[in-house]
Formats: C-alpha cells, structure tokens, sequence
C-alpha cells in the first residue's frame, strides 16, 4: 500500500487553546478551552482500553470515499495492526470513524474503531462498535464489536487519531447553547483554518454530547447497486437520525489539505444506550452542551489513497 508521510504545524498546546476558545465563542453562548490533564480514559464514560491521548500523536487517512462510491470498491479491505506498522507506531492506540469490516460482518456500517493494536509486549484489544441499520424495523443496531467478532479489521475508508495512548496535557473544550450555524467539530476545524492558514494544523481525541440531541447517519447495509454520483444521490441512500445524548464522539479533524486529498473532517460516536452512527449536527442548539479532550497530532500519513477522486460523500 502506498503512503505518503506529512508533518504537521504544531503549535504549543496553550496557544491553541487560546485559538479554539475565541472561535468557538463566535459560534456558541458559553465556551471554555483549557489546557488540563488528560482524564482517566479507561473510566466511563469513555471505556476506551487505554488511559490517554498523548504521546507520538498522529493522523492517518485510509482509502477514501472515492472506495465507497460511485460504486464500492470490494477489493478495499484493512487490518488497524498493519495501519499501526504503516504508520510507525506498532502499538498505536487508535481512535476514530470509517467504514465496517464488511469482510467480516456480511454487511455495511459505521465503524467506531477503539483499538488499543498489538504490540511485541501487548496483545491487541478491540473496544470498537459498529452501528447498522436495523433489518427489522430499519432503526440503529449498535454493538460492541468484539462482543461477537475476534479481527482487527475496517474496510473502505477510515479516519484515524493514533498516540501511544498515555495520560498527559490535552485540551479540554466546553461548548454549551450553539448561536451559530456550525456544528461543534466544523466550528473548531474552520478556526484553525482561519487562524493559521496555509499551515495545516491536525487534531483528534474524543467528545461527549451530554445534553441534547444530534442528527446522524447510517449506511444501509447494503452497498448501493446504482451509481452514486451527487450529494443529493448519497442523501437519498443514507438513512438518517436523531440521538440523543449521552453521546461519546471520535472526531478527526485536519485544518487544511496539504494536497493529500484528505477528508478534513469525520466524526463517529456510540453510546451506551444503543445509538451509534456519523455525527452531523445536533438538532437541540438551546440545550446541547459538549465536553471534549484533544490533542494536536505530529504527522499526517496519508495511506492507500483513490488515484480516481471526487468531492461529494464527505458531509
């Protein structure tokens, strides 16, 4: 698999606060952003297999929608321990949104991948969900993916945050009341962009939406026999959602492409109530209030990407 290796601008963890908190003011009643420790991510309601964020961070973009559509590529299929190789982190703790295993679940999905990859120290541990569209009723199905399924697989598309996973300082972000017209991640991704510009800046972590409710999608379960070829046409095939919090989010954010064709933003979450899928925007702006850590990444690697490309499927 090609892979292509990018450094990001990485300013200090203080100035990015400072950057984040007068964006994010533009666009929410109150918001908060501080540099803190990292809370214990293995406690709930996070439940991740391993304690932090921090350490030898970096983003990596597998495959892309161009995979996925106008018609699925089957032949596009991942194992997250051979990402961590691809991505000079042998026991990277990964985090973030893509495509289900369908290789291994028979279906399509939305793929949460919490994987804490194997090591010459370490046995891997998958703490990832999926979410389907029910064939019953055509509601969410979430699930635990190791629950029933032993891989480490993805498929099509993934965007990922990887760290040695240990504690240390992160940025802390709170956001409550949304005056603006942005969702919580685009809000924070359009601020980078516009503070540093040509220099691109790549973050990830995990959020919760503690109060409120968001609107979500989820790919049928199976993939598209037509050509799709527009947003319109994705929309029309996507199944869409309201959930309602609480909700635990794993964004991946890059301010700007370096040229990579990268999606700039993707965020999946699960819960613990049985919801799941991509986060798009939260429908209760008068209520929702969003609590997140994230850390700045090194290096952007840029793996297995279309040689063919197009712009629409990336909302």
């Amino acid at each position: 698999m090609a892979c292509a290796e990018f450094s990001f601008h990485v300013p200090s963890l203080e100035e990015l606060a400072g950057v984040l908190q007068k964006g994010l003011r533009g666009n929410f009643a109150e918001a908060q952003v501080s540099v803190v420790e990292c809370p214990d991510l293995t406690q709930a309601p996070f439940t991740f297999p391993a304690k932090g964020i921090c350490g030898k961070t970096r983003i990596a973009e597998v495959g892309g929608v161009p995979y996925l559509m106008p018609l699925v590529n089957l032949k596009k299929v991942y194992d997250l321990n051979k990402i961590a190789k691809e991505i000079k982190l042998p026991g990277a703790f990964i985090l973030g949104a893509g495509a289900g295993p369908f290789q291994t679940l028979g279906f399509n999905s939305e793929f949460m991948p919490v994987i804490q990859t194997e090591s010459e120290h370490r046995a891997p541990v998958n703490g990832s969900y999926f979410a389907r569209v029910s064939p019953a009723d055509g509601g969410c199905v979430l699930q635990k993916y190791s629950e029933k399924y032993h891989d480490f697989g993805c498929a099509l598309l993934a965007n990922l945050f990887a760290s040695e996973g240990q504690p240390g300082k992160v940025i802390e972000v709170k956001a409550k009341r949304r005056t603006g017209k942005l969702n919580f991640v685009t809000c924070m991704r359009q601020t980078l962009e516009n503070h540093y510009g040509e220099k691109p800046v790549g973050m990830g972590g995990a959020f919760l939406v503690e109060k409120g409710q968001v609107k979500a999608h989820i790919m049928p379960a199976e993939f598209s026999p037509c050509p799709l070829t527009s947003d319109e046409e994705v929309a029309e095939w996507l199944r869409f959602y309201e959930m309602k919090a609480p909700l635990v989010c794993l964004p991946v954010f890059v301010s700007k492409d370096p040229g990579l064709d990268l999606r700039l933003e993707h965020t999946h979450f699960f819960s613990h109530h049985g919801e799941g899928g991509h986060y798009h925007c939260d429908t209760t702006p008068d209520t929702v209030e969003y609590l997140g850590y994230f850390s700045p990444a090194e290096f952007l690697f840029r793996i297995d990407q279309p040689m063919e490309s197009h712009s629409f499927g990336r909302d």
